[in-house]
């Protein structure tokens, strides 16, 4: 069976394709790839709490001009 992946490879580079499926060679850099993916993992979390924190800002600015609407 052919997955779709393995096409898209054939046909990106066929000498590529051939190497990792036919000689049984994994590219160079797994460790790299592996790092890069971590990475943009936490930077998602760090925007996601960025956003969580952007509206705790907006929610305690909004509290404060109330407070100082009603002059306590």
């Amino acid at each position: 069976m052919i997955r779709a992946s393995e096409v898209a490879e054939y046909v990106y580079c066929a000498r590529a394709w051939w190497l990792r499926r036919v000689v049984g060679l994994e590219p160079e850099g797994q460790e790299r790839r592996a790092l890069g993916s971590a990475r943009h993992v936490a930077h998602g979390r760090m925007v996601a709490l960025s956003g969580i924190a952007l509206w705790a800002g907006l929610a305690l600015l909004a509290g404060g001009a109330l407070l100082l609407a009603v002059g306590v």
